[in-house]
């Protein structure tokens, strides 16, 4: 199994906002991009394994700009970290006024996605090959999440 490189899980998924999508307050609500975040994810992983994936954590995601109806929102996905069935995508969600051009960052997001057989069991990944210092730095980001959330799951083990 060769590697990868992070360009080649590169996914956008874009999407206009419209009535349908606001919450009370007016603005997108945010299932909404939780939804798309994980669709975005998930193709980014899907790409990388050629094989289909299931979500099995969402690390963070906050939300720092509000989206509001008739922006364009584009989700910008690539893979951060593989491990031997594992793999974390990075999703950073961009919403954008076509009328004015103007664009801000509403949130980024880490999911940690499996990567499944035909018979739905866990299935080996190719490696994540990195190519930018930027690639590097988030990939060592990755990891430092990867083991925290390993440290986590055996703490939470051992209290059971």
């Amino acid at each position: 199994m060769t590697s990868k490189t992070v360009s080649e899980s590169r996914v956008t998924l874009s999407r206009l906002m419209g009535p349908p999508d606001v919450n009370t307050l007016g603005n997108v609500h945010g299932g909404v991009i939780m939804k798309q975040v994980d669709e975005a994810g998930a193709l980014a992983a899907m790409r990388h394994a050629q094989a289909p994936v299931v979500t099995v954590a969402v690390d963070s995601m906050t939300f720092m700009k509000p989206i509001f109806v008739g922006n364009l929102v584009q989700f910008n996905a690539e893979l951060t970290y593989v491990g031997t069935t594992s793999m974390e995508a990075r999703v950073e969600v961009i919403a954008e006024n076509p009328l004015t051009g103007e664009r801000r960052i509403s949130n980024t997001a880490y999911l940690v996605y499996v990567a499944l057989d035909d018979e739905g069991n866990p299935q080996k990944v190719p490696a994540l090959h990195f190519s930018s210092p930027e690639e590097k730095k988030l990939a060592k980001q990755a990891q430092d999440r990867q083991t925290f959330r390993k440290a986590q799951k055996q703490q939470e083990q051992n209290n059971i």
